[in-house]
């Protein structure tokens, strides 16, 4: 089947899902066209028999070996001012220009913020389509995919219309903008049916019937499915395909300098935003200091037996993994930890100043952390 023909069916299915009244009815039919639509739209992106969305093998992305700490991805569309900003930012020359599409390929440079090495993308503009493989939206959402986070800049004389395309053309690529995954889990069984249990109320359209309709579009007919909050039919379909890229997005409305008080008072209303001027340099300081909270990135600092802690070159680890030492030490040395015996700590983390913690006690920010090997202090 060719691409028209899964398109035409795709416009099919949208144009009954219009048609069709949400309620309790009509979950079953719907929950069925979401499957259907969800299969087609990865064939689409990915040809008959293909890889899902964001496997290895699909739509591969710009050829940039990551480096630093946490990588950033810049997206928009061509002219907003990304390249711009790429250079305010690391101070890297990316071509800019006030025609469309000057940059044609992914340009990367370095941001230093709080002793982080932060590495930004200057990815190529992308148009309305571009997860369907119009202009070079698959290998510019591919490498979006490998990102920390993503900085989705808007100018803004049109943010609204621009942020609904982008949003959907990387939604259409398995990207689940300011999302987590859901707490779901499905076990496949060799037999025994389907088995469906909820320790949450479902209100947003699950249920045993819609779960077991979605489980047969995708030809699984023995599995164990808990629900452990209450989630949407689509989410349950991510769950099933497996290949979502949960990934925070900040909106950066650039090119401020060109509007009033009165519009930017009412930007001010949107949520996960920071306004900007790439090109004067307003505002740089709140953009870099919300993309290190959204990273949530930590320091830790090193303190060698017998001499002041290191503060010039922390180490950087990231919150919403509750990091440990453990995960200090691979980042030092990966054989670190097999001399760890224990390490004395300093800061937030700690009950008293040091205290004397194992290899799974979870740090905080600007913790100082000494470790000690089985023979006498690390001095690393």
């Amino acid at each position: 089947m060719g691409n028209e023909d899964i398109q035409k069916k795709i416009d099919e299915i949208e144009a009954e899902m219009a048609r069709t009244q949400k309620n309790k009815a009509t979950n079953y039919h719907l929950g069925t066209l979401k499957a259907k639509l969800a299969k087609l739209r990865s064939e689409l992106i990915n040809g008959p028999g293909g890889k899902s969305a964001g496997s290895k093998d699909s739509g591969r992305g710009f050829d940039v070996s990551k480096s630093g700490d946490t990588r950033i991805g810049l997206v928009g569309f061509p002219s907003v001012g990304k390249s711009t900003l790429l250079t305010t930012l690391t101070g890297t020359r990316s071509e800019a220009a006030a025609y469309e599409f000057t940059t044609l390929t992914c340009i990367p440079g370095t941001m230093k913020y709080k002793g982080a090495r932060i590495q930004v993308l200057d990815l190529p503009g992308i148009i309305e389509g571009a997860a369907e493989g119009k202009g070079r939206g698959r290998q510019v959402i591919s490498t979006a995919r490998t990102c920390n986070m993503i900085l989705i800049v808007l100018d803004s004389a049109k943010p609204l219309t621009h942020k609904k395309i982008i949003e959907a053309e990387l939604f259409g690529f398995g990207i689940r903008i300011n999302q987590k995954p859901p707490n779901v889990k499905i076990i496949k069984k060799e037999n025994g049916g389907i088995g469906y249990q909820e320790s949450v109320s479902q209100t947003k359209g699950m249920n045993a019937d819609v779960c077991r309709v979605v489980l047969k579009e995708y030809k699984i007919s023995c599995a164990e499915v808990i629900l452990r909050e209450d989630i949407t039919v689509d989410q349950f379909i991510d769950v099933i395909e497996g290949n979502r890229a949960y990934i925070p997005v900040l909106y950066v409305f650039n090119k401020i300098d060109a509007l009033t008080i009165e519009e930017l008072d009412i930007l001010d209303q949107m949520p996960n935003y920071v306004p900007i001027s790439s090109q004067h340099g307003w505002n740089i300081e709140e953009l870099m200091e919300s993309v290190w909270e959204r990273c949530n990135m930590l320091r830790i600092y090193t303190k060698p037996k017998g001499v002041r802690p290191d503060y010039d070159a922390p180490v950087i680890l990231h919150s919403e993994k509750n990091p440990t030492i453990e995960e200090f030490c691979n980042r030092l040395h990966r054989n670190l930890i097999n001399e760890f015996s224990h390490a004395l700590v300093w800061g937030k983390s700690a009950k008293h100043q040091p205290q004397r913690c194992g290899k799974d006690h979870v740090l905080e920010d600007e913790d100082i952390v000494q470790l000690c090997k089985k023979s006498g202090a690390v001095n690393k």
